[in-house]
Parts: C-alpha cells; sequence; structure tokens
C-alpha cells in the first residue's frame, strides 16, 4: 500500500539578479524556470530555480535593467548553465533550455529530461506532469496553485517561493527512479539521444519551427 505525503519543508535561499560566486551545486543540479508567459519572444525570463537535490533550493530573481537589476548579465549562473560537466535535470527542458538560451546567450548541456523519460517508459498512462509523477513514483505531494501567478512581480511571496522551490527539490530522486525504468525497459539509451538534441530543439522552436515541425510528416 502506498501513502502520499505533503512535500517536506526545505531551505530556500533567494538571491537577487544571480548566484552567489563559489556557490558549489555539485555534479548534477535540477533546474527549472519561472517566465511571464509561454512565448519565449515575448515573455521574460523571471526566475531561475537550481537545487543540489539536498532539500535546499536556491532561487535566482532576473532583474530587468529598468528596475535598477542587472537583467541577463547573471555570469555565474550563465556559468553553470553553460559548464559541460555539470548535468541538468529538468521536466519539460524543450521550455526551459529554450528560455535560458535565448535569455543568456549559451548552450545549457548536457541536459536531462524527466518529461521526456516518463513518456519513454510510462507509455501506460498519460499522466507525465510532475506532480502526477512526484505522487505516483515518490509518494510526494507538491501543490501546483501558484503556477499562473505573477511571476514579474519585484517581491514575490512566500507561496509563489515555496511552489517555484518544489519544482526542483525532487528531480534528483525522480530522475533515479526512472533512469532504473529506462535501464529495465532498455530504452536509456534512445533517452540520452533524445537528451542530446535537447539544445538543438530549443534552437528551432526560436526559429519558429514549432509549428509547423519539420519532423512531422505533414507539409
Amino acid at each position: 500500500m502506498s501513502v502520499t505525503t505533503a512535500a517536506p519543508i526545505a531551505t530556500i535561499h533567494l538571491h537577487k539578479g544571480d548566484l552567489p560566486p563559489g556557490l558549489d551545486l555539485g555534479p548534477v543540479v535540477a533546474v527549472d524556470t519561472e517566465t511571464m508567459g509561454l512565448n519565449h519572444a515575448r515573455d521574460r525570463l523571471c526566475l531561475v530555480q537550481l537545487s543540489a537535490g539536498d532539500n535546499v533550493a536556491h532561487l535566482v530573481q532576473i532583474i530587468p535593467t529598468r528596475f535598477g537589476g542587472p537583467g541577463y548579465d547573471c555570469p555565474t549562473l550563465a556559468a553553470l548553465l553553460a559548464d559541460r560537466s555539470v548535468t541538468k535535470l529538468m521536466h519539460f527542458a524543450r521550455f526551459d533550455v529554450g528560455v535560458l538560451q535565448l535569455a543568456l546567450g549559451i548552450e545549457v548541456a548536457p541536459v536531462k529530461c524527466t518529461k521526456i523519460a516518463a513518456k519513454l517508459v510510462r507509455t501506460f498512462t498519460d499522466r507525465h506532469g510532475l506532480r502526477d509523477l512526484c505522487r505516483e513514483l515518490l509518494g510526494v505531494e507538491i501543490s501546483k496553485q501558484q503556477q499562473t501567478s505573477d511571476w514579474g512581480a519585484p517581491d514575490l511571496t512566500p507561496e509563489q517561493l515555496a511552489y517555484a522551490a518544489s519544482d526542483v527539490l525532487y528531480l534528483h530522486a525522480l530522475w533515479a527512479k526512472l533512469e532504473s525504468l529506462l535501464t529495465r525497459e532498455q530504452r536509456l539509451e534512445i533517452a540520452e539521444s533524445c537528451f542530446s538534441f535537447l539544445p538543438a530543439r530549443a534552437r528551432l522552436d526560436q526559429l519558429g519551427y514549432a509549428e509547423p515541425d519539420i519532423f512531422s510528416h505533414s507539409a
């Protein structure tokens, strides 16, 4: 019998403008983003969340220059995301990689995506959202109530910070479960090939090839 529990209280650090120099998040970092909307060309990046999988979340609030901040000039964050010795764990990485590459002018790699992994091995269900996966694979209930809140506000609420942190706190444990399933079903190699393509897939989206998709059969 499985038991679903509320997400444990985490430590959350909010950084204005950039990560502090010297912060070591290890070789595998969970990453997520919050934006003003889902259109990369229109909607600005507002927040980048990171975690080393230790129940600690580091949230970088991107403050535009018109509001007195450094804008997308966040060299410590950019260096970490572009560092090829650091694996970035994401859920629906296609979107997050795209917005980060466009905003920061870097290539975000290497990447692993728990949504792609789930779709490759959990073909018996169409529930591949982060909340569903946390509940079904980890027995943890996370809230999505703040998903559509105003992330461009100069002062984020405690509820927004808690929501944003929850998007990265469980990705390490989730990936461990999904990697085991991919290995069991002999789909880890194809998953890794999909992950390697994500930076290019994000660039295609930015060039306008999200629709029509050049990989589709239709003209």
